[in-house]
């Protein structure tokens, strides 16, 4: 069994990523092919932009906040991204925390819950494919794309889920489940080189 970290990207006041997170949390634990899950809310995180001075590849960090996010990435054995959607893109505070690391993403899966108008957060999702292959994450294809988001979000601030999003949930964290197995002997490699 493995940890997953549920990763909220959006830090906008009255965002939808906090309670896409949480319901992104309770399907994993109901899924039930992971011993722990996780949320984490890059707004608590709170990273400044980019401030070490070392490159994050050598992990020489001189920061006390990079060496907790460093931790709390490290512990993982997969995560799922909760990204918004902003004008065709996903926003820069994911980018700032996906940068400040490199070692601790290697070797892991990821499965995107993206969100917004009509697009469902897809154009973000793609845009964000392309930088987690570099850090070495492995973007599972299954993922829980919701349009028009608000219309799942009622007054409480609870999701309610339709149909596709439960089933292209408990897909997305099928494939999680597999490929983190799957890419174990990468990780501990890694972790002995």
């Amino acid at each position: 069994m493995a940890t997953l970290k549920i990763i909220v990207a959006s830090t906008r006041p009255g965002r939808a990523g906090l309670p896409l997170g949480e319901w992104a949390r309770e399907q994993a634990e109901a899924h039930g092919g992971f011993s722990k899950v996780e949320v984490i809310d890059l707004a608590e995180v709170n990273l400044p932009f980019m401030d070490e001075p070392n490159h994050p590849r050598l992990r020489q960090y001189t920061k006390r906040h990079t060496h907790e996010w460093s931790a709390a990435v490290d512990e993982a054995d997969a995560f799922v991204f909760v990204t918004p959607e902003y004008n065709h893109g996903y926003n820069a505070v994911l980018k700032n925390a996906l940068d400040y690391l490199h070692q601790e993403w290697q070797y892991k899966p990821v499965g995107l819950v993206s969100y917004g108008g009509v697009a469902a957060g897809t154009r973000a999702a793609q845009q964000l494919k392309q930088v987690l292959t570099a850090l070495k994450l492995t973007p599972v294809y299954e993922a829980v794309a919701i349009p028009f988001v608000h219309q799942f979000i009622d007054e409480e601030g609870t999701v309610v889920a339709n149909d596709n999003m439960i089933t292209s949930a408990k897909a997305m964290f099928d494939e999680l489940a597999r490929q983190t197995e799957a890419l174990r002997p990468l990780r501990e490699g890694a972790l002995s080189a």
